[in-house]
Order: structure tokens, then sequence, then C-alpha cells
């Protein structure tokens, strides 16, 4: 069964062939024999989840199911889930369960779907790689001595293990994208402010936006069907007509113009990748689509960017975490002081602190000018170099990452190093911009992804264009072979 779309389970759960019960069982079963390897689950919810799909197959039989009815989800470990432990992969919330839903959590019950658990990640999404997990690193299905991608690595695991048939992310700089890319499976960043980020615990406002994590993009279409909408909890939700982001599959990409920014496929490219991403950009010209080049000159100025606003923002998110109201608290603490400085040294992990304190002297006076003003300038120009792109092309199309997966282990002392896997993503979410990773080839047995950019609201356009690529491609049907 977890080798069927979610169209294909759609049809057999109204028709009458599976049960919900049956589904999810099935992936509880696969979670039960195969995570203990991969690491990818935080939390396991069995009875939650056969409770919930019991409810959805009375919703079957009484014909007031939709297309996701039924269907099990596991969520991204950030975002909050009534009476579920909601950790952020840390220390300091391993004791956290959160007493309310996220905005997505609630829309995909209300959609039907039972929740199979929470999915391992970076702590509080900062990382590349899902090695700072407090519970240890996820393993890439592909490759165990690799890393599964970073902060979404444990959600892009188990679609690529089959362990679960879609899950949540979160993109604050590529986090969607990039694990996508690593585990060979589709992931989309929508618009910034499309998705609501209630319920979701703060990394970066400003940066940060949840999106589905499937094998196809038709599932994700249909996914962000159910995710997105407006929500007036979240201040910075946009308020706009309802969207069928799968309205638009299934249509001619004849004259549809692709921008390739000569940019992207310079110094730090790996040339296999390389070779990948451009026979993946030849098969969408078979296609009917028209390759012009573009330039997106400040591309080099995205990452110090990010990594000044970013830090910046969580520093100021982060100080809720101070032992006080909930999360952890130190053991017998002096005094206030005391209480403070040990349950955050204690609680948080090397490179959470690393980020808070890089925030930190960024916003300090004396410095606010220096960095997190001129961060703010380099931001805008990244965000305008897009918008003089689009004027002679349609979307844009590149590499997510400038190498495969690389290995557990091989970047955690070279922060730098691992900052630069997240080159070609970032950009994208410095201007808000929707962007998709599609699964486009192999190097060395490891997936490479194909990065889909376009303008704002063009999701239904990239959902397309993914899913005509996958009409002639079966990078996205691939699975490792010790999980088939």
């Amino acid at each position: 069964m977890h080798n069927l779309t979610i169209k294909q389970m759609s049809e057999k759960l109204h028709a009458g062939e599976i049960t919900s019960v049956q589904l999810t069982q099935h992936y509880l079963d696969r979670i039960s024999k195969y995570d203990a390897e991969l690491n990818a689950y935080v939390t396991v919810t069995p009875e939650l989840a056969i409770a919930m799909a019991e409810e959805a197959d009375k919703m079957l039989a009484s014909g007031e199911a939709g297309l996701l009815t039924g269907i099990p989800v596991a969520h991204k470990d950030i975002f909050c889930t009534d009476g579920v432990k909601t950790s952020c992969s840390s220390k300091m919330l391993d004791n956290f369960i959160a007493p309310y839903d996220a905005h997505v959590v609630t829309q995909l019950k209300k959609a039907g779907m039972p929740i199979l658990g929470k999915t391992n990640m970076d702590e509080f999404a900062m990382g590349s790689s899902s090695e700072s997990s407090y519970y240890g690193p996820t393993k890439n299905p592909w490759d165990h001595k690799a890393v599964p991608g970073g902060s979404s690595g444990g959600a892009a695991a188990v679609i690529a293990a089959g362990l679960a048939p879609m899950a949540t992310g979160t993109d604050t700089g590529g986090s969607i994208r990039q694990p996508a890319s690593f585990c060979g499976i589709t992931g989309i960043k929508p618009t910034y402010g499309s998705v609501s980020r209630f319920g979701i615990v703060a990394y970066a406002s400003s940066f940060d936006q949840a999106g589905p994590m499937t094998r196809s993009a038709e599932d994700s279409a249909w996914m962000l069907n159910a995710m997105a909408g407006f929500d007036e909890r979240d201040s910075t939700s946009l308020q706009r007509e309802a969207v069928d982001y799968a309205a638009d599959l299934g249509q001619s990409l004849k004259g549809l113009k692709v921008g390739v920014p000569a940019e992207y496929f310079g110094e730090g490219l790996d040339a296999d990748v390389e070779a990948v991403v451009r026979n993946a950009i030849a098969e969408v010209e078979k296609l009917g689509a028209e390759v012009v080049e573009v330039h997106l000159p400040n591309k080099d100025l995205a990452v110090p960017s990010y990594y000044v606003l970013a830090p910046a923002e969580a520093s100021s998110n982060l100080s809720r975490f101070d032992g006080v109201r909930f999360g952890y608290r130190c053991e017998n603490p002096k005094d206030l002081q005391d209480l403070y400085k040990r349950s955050r040294s204690e609680g948080f992990g090397a490179e959470v602190k690393r980020r808070i304190m890089v925030g930190a002297y960024a916003l300090s006076a004396g410095y606010y000018d220096a960095y997190y003003l001129k961060a703010q300038k380099l931001r805008r120009m990244v965000r305008d170099d897009f918008t003089k792109a689009f004027e002679s092309c349609d979307v844009i199309m590149g590499p997510v990452a400038p190498t495969p997966a690389f290995n557990i282990g091989e970047k955690t002392d070279d922060p730098t190093s691992m900052y630069l896997a997240d080159l070609y993503t970032i950009p994208v979410n410095l201007a808000g911009l929707p962007g998709i990773s599609v699964p486009a080839g192999f190097v060395n047995d490891r997936p490479v992804g194909l990065h889909i950019v376009g303008p704002y609201f063009s999701e239904t356009k990239l959902l397309n264009i993914a899913h005509q690529y996958q009409q002639v491609t079966d990078w996205h049907t691939r699975m490792p072979a010790q999980y088939q």
C-alpha cells in the first residue's frame, strides 16, 4: 500500500477496497520495523492514529469524506499538536506537551487525516542536516552514512522510506526543498503568508513557511489544498480567495519561458549535480518550454544576509525559553540569574546557542546599523533581482543544493560549509517566493533535485511543471531497495 499515490489511496478508500484503519496500521507496522535504524520519528502515536482512522472510516461510510480523508500524515516536530509532545528536537522542550493544535494540524484533522507521529529535525529548525537534533541524527534512507538534509530531514526520510505517505515541513532557508532533494521526494515552499504560521514554534518569523512533503507534485497539490488558507490568528497570513492548487495539473508547457541563471552554474556546484540538473531542464524543454538565460547578480549576498537576519529573529523568538514558564529548567538554581543562564545553556544545543549569540550581537547597540540594517538592504537587492529576472521568464530553474547528500559528521565542525548547503534555496526565502524541489536523478546513488522557482502566488504553475516533468520521468517513483 505504501507504493500507492495519495490519489490511488483515496480511490481505494472511497471504493471500500481498504479502510483507513488498515492503511494506518500498515504504516505503523512499517514504522515499528524500520524507524529504529533511521531515527526519523521523535514520537509515534499509534493509539491516536488508530482512533483518528476509525473516525475517518465513519466519515467515508457516511459519504462526508474528502479526497484526503483516511490517509495518514506525519508532522514535523515543530507543529504544536494537542496532547502530543512538541519538542522541536530540543532538550529545551523535551517535556513540552502542546495544549493546542497548530493551524495546519487543525486543517489536516478537519480533512480526516490520522496522525502517525512527529518527525525528527534539526533543533528549533536550525540546520541543514538534521544532525543538531537532541535525539540524534536521522539517516538518509538511500544511504545510512548520509544525512537526509535539514531541518525537515525526518519528514523527508519518512516519505522516502515509505513510513508515511505525506508529511508537513517548514522552510526557513530551504528546509523543505533541500531535504526533499537529498531524499528524492517532492517538497514545495509556498509563497510567504500562504500557509498560517500559527502554532509553529518560531525560528525566524519573516522567513518561516510551512509546506507539504510528498512523493509527487500531484500529491503535494492535494495536500497544499488542505494546508493553505487565511488564518486571522497569524498577522502575516494572506487574505485571498481560496486556490485549487491541483487546478492546472495537466496544462501544456508549450510557450513556457524557463530562466536559467548563469550565476547558478559556476564555482561551487558539483559537476555531476550540474549534469543532472541540466538534463532535467532539457526534459522540460522537450515538453515545449523555451530556455532563456537570466541573471541574479546578488546571489552570493543571500547567505551572509540570511545568517544575520535569521539569527537576529531567532535571538528574539527564543528569548521566551528561560526556564520560568515552560520547557527545560535547571536543577537547584541559586537565584533568578542563575536560573536563566543555566536553563538556557543546558537546554539549548550548540548550533542554537551559536545563532542566538550571532543574532544578539547583530542587534546590539553599535552594530545594528553595521550588520542588521545592511542585511535588510541586501535582502531587498536579492528580491529585486528576482523581480527583474521574471520580466523575461515565467519560472527559474537550477540546482537545489551544490552537492548530493553529504556524510553524517562531514560538516559538523565547519558551520560555514554547512551554511553553504543552502546557497540556492536561501534567496527564495529572502524574497518570500514559492519554490519546489523535484526528484531529477542520482549522483553516486544519492538523489538530486531540480529547483523550480516562480513569482508570488505561482504555486499552481510550479506544481503543474513538476507534474508534467514527472509524467515523462520516474525519479519520483523510486524507493531505496531495502524499503520497497
